[in-house]
Parts: C-alpha cells; structure tokens; sequence
C-alpha cells in the first residue's frame, strides 16, 4: 500500500459498567457470574407497572469521571428511552441519555511512543443501563438478564487517533483513570470495560480526496483485539479501495466484530441511525439537576489522574517511564509507593521492592500491595538497611516476606536471620585471604588478564560469600580482591 497516500481516522466507543452495589434503576444487587436469572426484579425484567427510581451514585460516578476528562457538566440533564427490541431487553427499551449528556467537550491527553503526548478530544459522557447477556449453544439461544440495569457509563471521543496504537494507549489510559477515580473495576475479562472503534480512511490520490464509509467494530474485551481489529479494518478499508478503485457508496452505518481466532472483522449488520431509536424523554424519571454544592462534592474526588502522576514519578524521582508506568497502573499501588518515598525511602530501591518482590507475592495472594501487612514506612526502613550497606538486595526480599508475618523493625528481623552485613575489614580480608590461597588457579587467571580473568575474578568473589554465607559486604570485598590481585 505503499503507493497510497492515506489517513487512518478512529473515534473511539467505551462502555464502562460502574461499580455501584445496585443496579441503575432497581435495588438488583451486582454479582459478577452469579446464578442465570438470580438478580433480576420487575424493573429490570420490564414488568408492567414497575417503576425505576435513579441510583444517585452511579449518576455521581459520572458526573466525577466526565470532570476528570475536562468536560463541561450539564447543569440539567435528563433520561431518554432508547427504543428497540432484543431478548436481551425484554421492556422494548433502553434507559439513556440523548441530547442532554451528564458531560461533554472535554478532552484528555494520552502519551506517544516518543515521547510527546497528543490531546483526544471527548465528545460526550452519558449514563445508559447496561443489556442482559444472549447465550448461544448450538440450535438453542438462551438470554441471561443479570446484566440488564446494570450502570453503564459510556465514553465518545472524536475522531483524533490516526493510528492502531494511539487507539489501544487510550483505551489503556481510560482504564487506568475509572480505576484512579474508583468508579469501576475495569476489568475487561468481567466485561466491565467494552470498546467500540469506529473506523475510516481518507485517501489522496489523483489531487482528489476519498473517504472510506465509517465501520464500528462491537464489543472489544481487550486491548490486544481492539489494536489488531482498528489495525484490519483500516486494512480492509484500504484493499477494497485498490480493487474497486472508488469509495463504496453505503446507507447506514455498518457494524462489524471481530474474529479473534482468524484475525478478521465480520460484517454483522447495518446499524440504526438515531431517528430509527425514537428516543423521546422517560416519562417515568424526574430530570437531574446539579446545583454548584453537589457538583464542587464530586469533584473534590478529582484526585492526581495517572499520566500526571507518571510524569511527577519521572520527574521528581528520577523514574524511568517503564517503572513509574507499572506503578500507576492501580491507583493503591500508586499511593503506597508515594508514601513510601516521602518517608525517606530512596525511590528507585522503594520502585524495585514492589515492582520485583511486592506485586509478584500480591498476585499469588490475589490482594494489593498494601495488604501484605507491611506499611510504606516499614519498607522505607528496610530500603534505609540496603542504601547503608546493612543488608544486601537478596537479605532485603528475605526480609520483606518475613516483614508480613512479624511486625518487628527491619532491622530486627534482619539480626533474627543473621542477614546483617559484614563490613568489617579486617574479618573479611582474612577470609579474602584464605580464599585466595586455596584458589592459586583462579588468582593466576586474573592477574593474567585474558579472556577468563573476570569469569575467575566472580569464582572468588562468590566464594567469598558462600564461606560468609551471603553477608559479606561485595563492595568491601571487591575493594579487598582488587588490592590483592593487583
């Protein structure tokens, strides 16, 4: 396609299902994979004469994340009824929001490969109830209401991404907010996050400009699947121009999904337009009103958004992008670290404890780093111990899992274990000397400085600390060896 001067244009759907207890209109309680058809109630079934009353936090949760997008918050908004039918809907419609969206134009930044960061544009944040669940098996198709009411919170960006990348880092950067925020779990295994990509190409050729119909791509679970789908379906797009050599003329939008097992976009149906929805105002809900009181509440839950916190870790603390990126991934991990440091701890060793020890022993508990039963000031001690040369880095993982069990100082436990640092000079040239004696071979190879002397030079470094069973201070020994061997 190299022949083809062409623009990949995306706009991006995201649903997110709010972590609320109850559903949007009905007191159902939210259970992920509970039995089929065990919560549900008249509301949510479409019964006649049931009647929906608002979840206020799942319209708080909005109004907070649409803030934090930098969106202007509509001071009145209101409920719409989405009509259309699918089993999976049994009330013949849907509860959203139309012309008056709880926020909109805003817009939010999201970092490139090299370095630089590019602002997407927010078109719309709008509360909706989620759909049950169609389950399909063989010549059967059963319908799982569990899901129908649950709050959805759904997120429109404007056309600004150009690329598969820039896409898929946006949709990992959403997620890390909701998260931030609190206002979902996002966890798009328990299809709490959704994305919908909305794809088109714009092509150059002959001094005339071509644009491709809009595809949407539905229900995307991963980000891998929504990189690989935008990344097709623009190729697609692009292939169908070659051989047709013109635009295809179409009517409505067309919708695709996606085929993970053979990496290909499936054409399932022509999408509705809004007239063919009949939204009109939901006679059974009063309209939403946000006075400057409850709207300066919410937002104080605005807290440091992650790429501000990233950027700061990498600035103040001297982190590189990789690790101050693992660390704000989840907003608890995040703050433990940052206590952490401010309480004297050296940032890099403090990144390394949790990165490498913290998050791998948190994910056989399945729990948060800051439930293992160590506070960021116990581990700012034990980072002290390892700058100070009182343990070494492999005495210090000992001593953080014994940390979760005893409460004692780092310091302490370390005596306990007999992990404290030998820095004696004297002690340790002794028993450098010692080594080196019954090593003449190796003390040979390195004064010969040829290709095995460093190989020979770390033989007698690790017997070192074999005899001192691993407390031996490696830089005083290293200062002893050198002096040694010269």
């Amino acid at each position: 396609m190299a022949e083809l001067d062409y623009k990949i244009i995306v706009g991006l759907e995201i649903h997110v299902q709010l972590a609320t207890r109850t559903k949007m209109f009905c007191g159902c309680e939210l259970v992920f994979a509970g039995e089929p058809n065990s919560r549900v109630c008249p509301v949510c079934l479409g019964l006649p004469g049931a009647l929906p009353v608002m979840n206020k936090q799942a319209v708080e949760f909005a109004i907070l994340t649409a803030s934090a997008l930098n969106c202007k918050i509509a001071k009145f908004t209101k409920w719409d009824r989405k009509s259309y039918y699918y089993p999976d809907l049994p009330k013949n419609y849907q509860i959203s929001q139309y012309d008056l969206p709880v926020g909109e134009n805003g817009f939010i930044e999201i970092p490139l490969a090299d370095g630089q960061s590019k602002k997407i544009r927010i078109r719309r944040v709008h509360l909706e109830e989620d759909a049950g669940k169609n389950l399909h098996s063989g010549a059967f198709s059963q319908v799982d209401l569990n899901r129908a009411g649950m709050p959805l919170m759904e997120i429109v960006t404007e056309p600004d991404m150009n690329n598969p990348q820039e896409v898929a880092t946006l949709a990992m950067e959403l997620q890390r907010i909701v998260r931030f925020l609190g206002v979902s779990q996002a966890d798009m295994q328990k299809g709490h996050m959704r994305f919908e990509p909305n794809v088109n190409v714009v092509i150059k050729k002959d001094g005339g400009e071509f644009k491709t119909p809009i595809t949407e791509i539905k229900n995307l679970n991963s980000f891998k699947a929504l990189e690989k789908g935008t990344a097709f379906e623009a190729k697609r797009q692009l292939n169908e121009f070659l051989e047709r050599g013109e635009v295809m003329k179409s009517g409505n939008k067309k919708t695709f999904g996606w085929d993970d097992e053979r990496g290909v976009t499936v054409l399932q149906r022509e999408k509705e337009e809004a007239h063919d929805y009949r939204y009109f105002p939901d006679p059974d809900l009063v309209p939403v009103t946000v006075d400057e009181k409850w709207l300066t509440d919410i937002q104080s839950g605005c807290r440091e958004l992650p790429l501000a916190m990233q950027k700061r870790f990498i600035t103040d603390y001297s982190l590189n992008d990789y690790d101050a990126g693992v660390l704000t991934a989840d907003k608890d991990t995040a703050g433990f670290f940052d206590e952490a440091v401010k309480a004297g701890g050296e940032p890099k060793r403090i990144c390394n404890f949790i990165t490498q020890t913290g998050l791998k022993i948190s994910g056989e508990k399945n729990c948060r780093v800051s439930q293992l039963g160590i506070s960021p000031q116990r581990l700012a001690e034990l980072a002290k111990l390892v700058a100070g040369g009182t343990v070494n880095a492999t005495a210090a993982a000992a001593i953080f899992e014994k940390m979760m069990q005893d409460d004692s100082e780092p310091q302490k436990i370390a005596e306990s274990l007999n992990l404290i640092q030998k820095s004696d000079e004297g002690e340790l040239a002794k028993i450098v000397d010692e080594i080196l004696a019954a090593n003449q071979d190796a003390v040979n190879e390195v004064k010969s400085d040829g290709k095995k002397s460093k190989k020979a030079q770390g033989f007698l470094m690790g017997q070192v600390m074999q005899r001192t069973k691993g407390t031996a201070n490696p830089q005083v020994v290293a200062k002893i060896m050198n002096e040694r061997l010269k």
